[in-house]
């Protein structure tokens, strides 16, 4: 038998995989065999380890020395990367070089920790990376269906307590705890024996088969199926045609259906006759042309040659932390998962190391230390991963003249030409190049001695020595703190000064003296009270300002345990550079997730057209009327949503299951609403609950879609959530795929909606 996983079928999967099936690639059989891996996680413990996958094909076990019992280990679709080589903080200091080619780590997604391993030899550890990559790849290319018959069957197999393939009335009982429904004992047995056709006590084959299309019927999509399945009791081209421009609203072709039969139908003798089966149908509302996302938003599709600072910025803050901001380590490890996440400016909190080379940490805390060379290798290596867009490091330089240099020194050489050291051009920019023509370049932002000019003649200082970090210079308390523990103020290195082209940070001494006396490339940074009351109490000066400048926002220094801030306001008011702790899983996270989540995932998102014009007396708190005014109704109805995971993973708890929807734009379309809660079922709650939106501004509004877990006692505990842009909506019945708090993809679990939008 196939394996479920490799290559999945369409149907109920097969129940194991068996490593010695003739059939099976080498790199499976490879995983399902297993091996010694030495486990390092210190100069002192390393540790040898048997690793397996496990017959699911996603679960990866090891043996206990202590009982000779396997046990999990972690999932397959746990695992961020793999990384071959001595890549990671914990080899590169617990190993030694020659064993570079024997090692390889496994990055996993959320705060757990890397695991570090050793091969016995160069060829088994690059077997394993590229049988682990091969698996990842796979379960990554599984489509919605797939995904729900894979969690569905290792929920059965869990179930099945005696591994005979049968499933008993108690194992019945166990199965739908596991998949999270809640049913009295009278419901179970009919189900049971309505599936016991063979009357013997249990199910097994074809009867496990029937249980589970009775489980995974869903009567929403019969009733949709069955409005526009007009031949022969099911859809021909024209009948789809008339679903998508009707119920969808798309601009949709014949061609268009005939194109999606061909894509997305099951049954081969209904594509011959170019029909669409109802299982056909449902494989395509799981496809991206069904989801709430407008597919064409998922690439690239703004224009990218405006100035740099016309775009919003994915921007994170002290990027090197993993946790919280007194005590928590510092990793370089967090620039890589920030700069895979899309963020395209990231923060280097630069002081004196031992030994002439500059580290990075949180000064005057208790934070741990990286070494600046290593970080600025981390980030050469995972910058242009997921983006090809520029990235900005943002340096906070607390370093003497010395290791100023050094770290000047160790830009150049790794970074090399990719590091912009001089303006585009032969002559003196009046504005920012743009993202298109900094592609794959780095942007130093800091201090500097002199002003641009002196690029293109004679260099003449500015009055600027670099004293002090911006960060700093804008809380006056800060700045007494730090010069009585420094005693004296820092200098400023010309190697480093001279490598700040378009990003020379200064302070804010108001929008009226910005608009007289600084460039274009000089730029403040902002602790998100004083940008707050800005964008509060002049927001329209505040967007004049970001026409032709860069705004970057921090969080405030109280904010000890990482927590983050609302970005909304900020973006509002054209603010570009609004960073958070990407480290920190929140509300503010997800939205800004959700704000990156289009244009290619680049980082970049283009501003609207009244935020880009001088001219422009866009004010988000007064809203007068103006080209930003397009008030549109949204209509939402939540219809159902689909398995969803346990909150608690004790056997008794099943989720009651509510959906709130948040708007998150200007304050006059901020909003939420939320349905009532399903008690007991966290498999297939049904709601069908209309809600109805205004929405003034809609090139800044965000739609929130949070599924929780009631409670009546405490606060409801998170479930899963999806934010996307209101304009990259789509309309018509839609599935909405469910993030989990680390903002990764919740494996089968989505919500089923339809939207309409209308002009008000």
């Amino acid at each position: 038998p196939s394996p479920p996983l490799w290559p999945i079928k369409t149907t109920l999967p097969s129940p194991v995989a068996n490593k010695n099936h003739p059939t099976l690639p080498y790199d499976l059989q490879f995983l399902l065999v297993g091996g010694d891996l030495l486990k390092v996680r210190s100069s002192s413990w390393k540790k040898t380890r048997f690793y397996k996958l496990q017959e699911d094909c996603q679960t990866m076990w090891h043996e206990s020395k202590k009982t000779f019992k396997f046990k999990q280990t972690f999932s397959i679709k746990d695992i961020s990367a793999v990384r071959a080589g001595r890549q990671s903080e914990g080899l590169r200091k617990n190993t030694e070089e020659p064993v570079e080619g024997r090692c390889f780590s496994i990055i996993f997604k959320g705060r757990r920790k890397n695991l570090d391993l050793m091969a016995s030899s160069e060829e088994e550890a690059k077997q394993w990376v590229t049988s682990l990559e091969k698996i990842m790849s796979n379960m990554e290319n599984l489509n919605s269906q797939q995904k729900t018959e894979h969690w569905i069957f290792n929920c059965l197999r869990k179930a099945d307590k005696n591994s005979d393939n049968k499933l008993s009335l108690k194992e019945l009982k166990d199965f739908l705890h596991q998949i999270n429904i809640e049913v009295d004992d009278q419901y179970a047995e009919k189900l049971f024996q309505e599936c016991d056709q063979s009357k013997c006590g249990h199910l097994a084959g074809d009867e496990i088969e029937h249980f589970y299309s009775l489980l995974t019927h869903r009567q929403e999509i019969d009733t949709i199926y069955g409005e526009y399945a007009k031949t022969m009791g099911f859809m021909s081209a024209e009948n789809l045609l008339e679903f998508l421009i009707k119920e969808q609203r798309e601009e949709a072709t014949l061609a268009d259906a005939h194109r999606l039969i061909n894509k997305y139908e099951l049954d081969d003798k209904a594509k011959e006759k170019q029909l669409m089966t109802q299982d056909g149908f449902l494989m395509y509302l799981h496809m991206p042309e069904g989801l709430v996302l407008n597919p064409t938003h998922k690439a690239v599709h703004q224009d990218m040659s405006q100035p740099l600072n016309h775009y919003f910025i994915s921007s994170s803050h002290n990027t090197y932390l993993m946790e919280d901001q007194l005590k928590g380590p510092s990793s370089t490890e967090a620039y890589a998962r920030a700069l895979i996440k899309g963020c395209r400016c990231v923060e280097l909190d630069c002081w004196d190391g031992s030994d002439g080379e500059p580290v990075i940490y949180h000064g005057y805390t208790l934070t741990s230390k990286i070494l600046f060379k290593d970080t600025i290798k981390a980030i050469k290596e995972y910058a242009f991963k997921t983006s090809d867009y520029p990235v900005i490091l943002s340096l906070e330089n607390h370093c003497s003249v010395e290791q100023q240099r050094v770290m000047a020194q160790h830009m150049s050489s790794i970074l090399g030409s990719a590091l912009l050291t001089s303006p585009l051009g032969d002559q003196m920019p009046t504005g920012f190049p743009s993202p298109e023509e900094l592609k794959e370049r780095f942007l130093v932002k800091g201090k500097r001695l002199t002003k641009l000019e002196a690029c293109f003649g004679p260099e003449e200082t500015a009055g600027d020595d670099g004293s002090l970090t911006e960060e700093e210079e804008d809380d006056k308390e800060e700045e007494e703190e730090e010069k009585k523990k420094e005693g004296k103020k820092l200098k400023l290195a010309k190697e480093l000064s001279d490598m700040v082209i378009y990003c020379k940070s200064v302070h804010f001494n108001g929008f009226q003296d910005a608009k007289d006396n600084l460039g274009f490339y000089e730029m403040s940074s902002f602790k998100e009270r004083k940008a707050m009351a800005l964008a509060e109490e002049s927001a329209n000066s505040y967007i004049h300002h970001n026409v032709d400048k860069l705004s970057r926002i921090y969080p405030a220094g109280t904010r000890t345990d990482s927590s983050n801030y609302n970005p909304v306001p900020l973006w509002n008011a054209g603010c570009q550079i609004v960073s958070l702790n990407f480290q920190t899983s929140c509300n503010d996270m997800d939205v800004n997730q959700g704000r990156f989540l289009t244009n290619g995932k680049t980082g970049y998102v283009l501003k609207p057209a009244y935020m880009r014009d001088l001219g422009s007396e866009f004010d988000p708190i007064t809203l007068t009327a103006g080209p930003w005014l397009q008030h549109k109704t949204l209509h939402l109805m939540i219809i159902s949503a689909q398995q969803l995971p346990k909150v608690n993973q004790k056997k008794t708890s099943i989720v009651d299951a509510l959906v709130k929807v948040e708007i998150h734009g200007v304050p006059a379309d901020t909003a939420d609403k939320e349905t009532p809660y399903i008690g007991n079922n966290g498999f297939n709650p049904m709601w069908n609950e209309n809600f109805k939106f205004d929405v003034y501004v809609p090139e800044l509004a965000l739609v929130r879609f949070v599924v929780e877990d009631h409670d009546s006692v405490t606060d409801n505990d998170f479930v899963g959530q999806f934010t996307v842009p209101f304009t990259s909506l789509q309309m018509g019945y839609r599935h909405v795929p469910l993030l989990n708090k680390e903002g990764d993809p919740l494996p089968s679990a989505g919500l089923f909606v339809h939207i309409m939008i209308m002009d008000a």
